[in-house]
């Protein structure tokens, strides 16, 4: 389905290149109809979570009051994190909660919802969130601008799983006049197939063995249950970094530049240069928007455990 639809939005988009407006707003309605496209039913909840955070951006642009200001921010804090938190932990918190009291001798009826988690949830909850961050911290003006906020949030070359972009970066990019250039629409559709090699010819080679071998350990030796942690460790990173691949790649075709994900995780030094090199986008958004808000290496021992 991807193989038509990306050629198809990637024709119509170019048809008006010198109309910014429509270029955004085809972007809005492919992005939509990509994510509709696995369950219509979330349509809403991007769509309220995105209209949440540019009404927040709006106001923040026009009160002053820090103690109004920190209400604002709160309201979009609470809002994304409250779906995200319900989405994908109701289930866990409510099970664990249960098996707690039976273990303290007390029957409690276990509460379940049929609760389906939303793809990409996550990603587009932290990047709607560095828009209303750096809104509040004056880093970034807030927009007016309907189409290219909702385009934004919901970009679909990295809508289900990254980069995380921030709103710095890729936001402005919306405001902006794209030109086509055929020197970067080629290297994007290297940088996919590159991507697709990743994820087609490794992931799902090595996902064949790794499977295998972990479905049924009791019947290995341990160099080959070793054998198959090394196969799981090429599969996770060319599943990964290969959709990242064909994400930035499929940015490039459309005139956008998006955040490298991974460099070499492999070759690190050691276990922190390694998570500086994994997941770049996730790891530098919790490192800018939580750790180092916290106090990040400043303070006490306990101070820093926390922070970490």
């Amino acid at each position: 389905e991807f193989a038509i639809f990306l050629p198809l939005i990637f024709t119509i988009y170019w048809a008006f290149k010198k109309k910014l407006n429509v270029q955004n707003s085809i972007l809005l309605i492919g992005s939509y109809i990509f994510y509709g496209w696995w369950d219509w039913r979330f349509l809403t909840l991007i769509f309220f979570s995105s209209l949440v955070d540019f009404i927040v951006g709006i106001q923040l642009g026009k009160v002053e009051q820090k103690s109004k200001r920190k209400i604002l921010l709160f309201i979009s804090i609470l809002v994304n994190l409250g779906f995200l938190g319900f989405f994908k932990y109701f289930n866990f918190f409510a099970e664990n909660f249960a098996r707690a009291f039976t273990l303290l001798g007390s029957n409690f009826e276990q509460s379940r919802l049929n609760i389906i988690l939303p793809v990409g949830i996550s990603f587009y909850t932290f990047q709607t969130l560095s828009y209303s961050i750096d809104v509040y911290k004056n880093k970034l003006e807030p927009t007016k601008d309907f189409f290219a906020f909702f385009s934004f949030v919901s970009f679909f070359p990295q809508l289900v799983a990254g980069p995380i972009e921030r709103a710095t970066n890729l936001l402005p990019q919306f405001y902006s006049k794209r030109k086509f250039e055929y020197h970067k629409a080629v290297d994007g559709l290297r940088q996919i197939l590159w991507g697709l090699f990743k994820k087609v010819v490794v992931a799902d080679n090595c996902a064949e063995f790794a499977n295998e071998i972990f479905n049924n350990y009791g019947d290995y030796s341990g160099s080959t249950l070793a054998i198959g942690a090394l196969f799981f460790t090429f599969q996770i990173y060319g599943d990964f970094s290969g959709y990242s691949d064909i994400a930035i790649g499929t940015s490039r075709l459309f005139g956008f530049n998006l955040m490298q994900n991974f460099a070499f995780p492999y070759f690190s030094r050691d276990i922190a240069e390694f998570w500086r090199r994994w997941h770049i986008s996730l790891s530098t958004w919790f490192r800018d928007y939580l750790y180092i808000p916290l106090g990040g290496s400043r303070g006490g021992t306990w101070m820093k455990v926390r922070n970490t």
